[in-house]
């Protein structure tokens, strides 16, 4: 299985954004963005951080409902 990249939280928004998510709101330091079906992802956007495997790894799985070879081709 292929490792993850380490993204930022504006990365990976630019990426869900390809998925059909809009961004809705932000609070403090995170993103929220909303999918036409209700889903909706929350995504910590500290400056220059990226984002933890494990959080990255929660995020495509459960809010965006995509393996782990999904995720990794729309990267491409």
């Amino acid at each position: 299985m292929a490792k993850l990249p380490r993204l930022t939280g504006k990365r990976l928004g630019e990426i869900i954004s390809r998925i059909g998510f809009v961004f809705d709101h932000q609070t403090g330091s995170h993103l929220v963005y909303r999918h036409s079906d209700g889903r909706t992802v929350v995504i910590p956007y500290h400056s220059g951080e990226e984002i933890g495997p494990g959080l990255l790894n929660k995020i495509i799985k459960k809010d965006l409902g995509l393996t782990r070879n999904q995720f990794l081709r729309m990267l491409k």
